[in-house]
């Protein structure tokens, strides 16, 4: 089992920047690939970043690409989304999540998901 617990999320004005945090225990977390995906009201959970458990390889959505970035320390066994140039429509709860497989950014690979924190953006 891998729990994971976020935390980071808020209120920012858009254009501002967060920083969240997933921090993880239970198993081996460095053999994790870690992702983040995020949920609007009324909408499906969708993709938003993911890391190998190295780190080397990343991969993000579209609509993040250029402004999120993911990394992880695995000697705190935590990952992390810095979020830059926020947008209104980046509003959403924002899950970090574990699959324990080499890499994936599909959601169902996924078995381990945290709480999820929101994250607010205005205009």
């Amino acid at each position: 089992q891998v729990q994971l617990v976020e935390s980071g999320g808020g209120l920012v004005q858009a254009g501002g920047s967060l920083r969240l945090s997933c921090a993880a225990s239970g198993r081996t977390f460095s053999r994790y690939t870690m992702g983040w995906f995020r949920q609007a009201p009324g909408k499906e959970r969708e993709f938003v970043a993911a890391g190998s458990w190295s780190g080397a390889t990343t991969y993000y959505a579209d609509s993040v690409k250029g402004r999120f970035t993911i990394s992880r320390d695995n000697a705190k066994n935590t990952v992390y989304l810095q979020m830059d140039s926020l947008k209104p429509e980046d509003t959403a709860v924002y899950y970090c999540a574990a699959a324990s497989v080499v890499f994936t950014t599909t959601r169902s690979h996924y078995g381990y998901w945290g709480q999820g924190t929101q994250v607010t953006v205005s205009s």
